[in-house]
């Protein structure tokens, strides 16, 4: 990718408007943002973004740099790929990309045929759910309830019964190897040790797309239509593929994720039915997590758009394992979970289809804490009011009290399932102190090196495009008057600004303290710097080097005198003399 193609994309992207995308942003000052951190957990916001210079930081792991190194790490693709989705979030037209190594060109070219592939396989299996044979799977999904219009919404299809129809379709879209890695196919090893023939994966089934954040198909759950053993699982999904990684996808969330950041609450339901149920019936913030308990990757995804939650899962055992192993995870995450268990024991795509939409959504209002929720899965898995059942109780829900990291909320826990289990409530606080003191306390951040008011001016004016009248009044100064940066906490910074030729501001800083420094320096702008300002910045910094060296020569004339060395104090004093002419006329500026 040309460098300056590249900048031509960054002068016109809006960074704010971009990793708003991802993340939830609140103004934080006249060109400052703040939000979350989707880099590493944390609770309070770090992580902030200048619009002005178009960086961002965080202060609590450290990353930063600009729009493309976001977007490259926030969707795991090289830069060249990163600068074609900058551009394509903000509207810019790019001509045919160049690469600067075959490994990288190789890499995106393989992700751009593998979501190729998908597209054609869903438009494919969208054919086929319309064809003859699709009449079963269309009357099924029917007997759903689920619409024409829904049907196309959610691009919902119909794999054949045939091992070779999609391979036949997709013949010449790509080679065997990359056909293979594409989660679309399977084949059995031969004797020799060499792979098989390829045969569709999907076979009698109906496929619902599992999308990423941009809306394009990565990967299939796919439906048995029959129930026999030799169907084998009820759902099947792809596998793990270059696009697709079950653990860091939320099915939904290209649809949902503007109705949660607004709405600042997520409903999390378990299977794919219940989300389109939901979410065709008019509740825009509903999630699935397609049948597993969440993983760490899925809560970070879902702390860039809220920290509350609703969870309905299926009321059998599978559900509520899932339920509880997603609940202590995002516990520890610090979300505002709150649990809904619906009458009858049905899931939510029953319930909306037998009762109304109406009826579920004065279920979702009802939802309770988690905490309760657990309280009262706990009386339900040991009912007895015998010690050993007590004894039980408590061990279920000590682990998820300990995981609670708010002490409030852990106290008020430990309190409710010590009065509602007829125990001690005694003996709950001293297993809570025990906990307490075995857990290790995170470290606390490195304290920023200090800087005077004409560093940071200096620093922001290095800061601008290398070339500008800034940059090189600040660069020919360190170059030439040297001795007026010694001793400053900055000097290095300076320096490795200077010499940054195109790299980021931030990115030429290699020190994580200093670059954290400087990134709080830049968000704490209030007006630019200008000519005049570094120039006065610059002048205090040569005042206070001719300070230091009138010190240095008042100690040097103590010592002659002591030593009684005529020539010595001679030579010192006129050196004084000089050093304080140059103070009153730098003073009378």
């Amino acid at each position: 990718m040309p460098s300056d193609l590249a900048q031509t994309v960054k002068q016109q992207a809006d960074i704010v408007r971009v990793i708003g995308e991802y993340i939830r942003l609140r103004k934080a000052g006249a060109q400052n943002y703040a939000g979350l951190c989707p880099f590493h957990g944390e609770k309070t916001p770090s992580f902030s973004v200048h619009a002005g210079r178009q960086f961002y930081h965080c202060f609590g792991c450290g990353q930063s740099g600009d729009v493309f190194s976001f977007v490259q790490k926030i969707e795991n693709v090289g830069f060249p790929e990163a600068v074609r989705l900058v551009a394509q979030k903000c509207g810019i037209a790019l001509p045919r990309r160049e690469f600067s190594s075959p490994e990288q060109e190789r890499e995106s070219l393989e992700r751009r045929k593998l979501l190729d592939l998908h597209e054609l396989a869903t438009a494919w299996f969208e054919e086929q759910l319309r064809s003859p044979e699709g009449a079963r799977a269309r009357e099924y999904l029917s007997g759903r309830g689920l619409t024409a219009a829904a049907i196309q919404q959610f691009r919902i299809g119909y794999a054949p019964d045939s091992y070779q129809a999609l391979r036949d379709r997709l013949h010449g879209a790509a080679p065997p190897d990359l056909l293979r890695r594409s989660g679309l196919f399977s084949s059995k090893e031969q004797e020799d040790g060499a792979s098989g023939p390829l045969y569709s994966r999907f076979r009698k089934r109906i496929t619902f797309p599992i999308r990423n954040e941009s809306g394009r198909t990565i990967a299939f759950t796919a439906r048995a239509l029959d129930a026999e053993d030799k169907s084998g699982p009820k759902y099947m999904n792809s596998p793990e593929t270059p696009l697709y990684s079950k653990g860091q996808v939320l099915f939904n969330l290209d649809k949902a994720r503007q109705a949660i950041r607004q709405q600042d609450v997520a409903l999390l339901v378990e299977g794919q039915m219940d989300c389109i149920s939901a979410f065709t019936a008019g509740i825009a913030n509903v999630l699935a997590s397609s049948g597993t308990a969440f993983s760490e990757a899925q809560a970070r995804l879902l702390s860039r758009f809220t920290k509350r939650l609703i969870v309905n899962f299926d009321p059998d055992t599978a559900g509520a394992n899932a339920a509880e192993r997603s609940i202590a995870l995002l516990t520890e995450e610090d979300f505002e979970i709150r649990v809904v268990t619906l009458e009858g024991g049905l899931d939510p795509d029953r319930f909306i289809r037998e009762r109304g939409i109406q009826a579920y959504l004065d279920a979702l209002s009802g939802a309770r804490r988690h905490s309760d929720y657990l309280i009262d899965r706990a009386q339900k898995l040991f009912p007895s009011r015998t010690a050993e059942a007590k004894s039980k109780a408590v061990k279920f829900l000590l682990p998820h009290i300990r995981r609670a990291p708010n002490p409030i909320i852990r106290q008020d826990f430990a309190a409710d399932a010590a009065q509602k289990l007829g125990i001690d409530s005694a003996l709950m606080r001293e297993e809570l102190k025990q906990a307490a003191a075995r857990k290790a306390r995170p470290a606390a951040p490195p304290k920023e090196a200090a800087a005077n008011e004409a560093e940071r001016i200096l620093l922001r004016a290095l800061c601008s495009p290398p070339g500008s009248p800034l940059f090189l009044l600040a660069a020919r100064a360190l170059e030439d008057q040297n001795d007026w940066f010694e001793g400053l906490g900055s000097t290095e910074m300076l320096h490795a600004l200077r010499l940054r030729e195109d790299a980021e501001p931030l990115a030429a800083v290699q020190d994580p303290r200093q670059r954290a420094l400087l990134a709080a320096i830049l968000l704490g702008e209030s007006e630019p710097v200008d000519p005049e300002t570094v120039a006065a910045a610059l002048d205090t910094l040569r005042y206070r080097r001719l300070e230091r060296q009138q010190r240095r020569i008042r100690a040097e004339i103590a010592e002659a005198e002591r030593r009684r060395d005529a020539g010595l104090i001679s030579l010192l004093i006129a050196e004084k003399r000089e050093i304080d002419r140059k103070l009153r006329e730098s003073e009378s500026i």
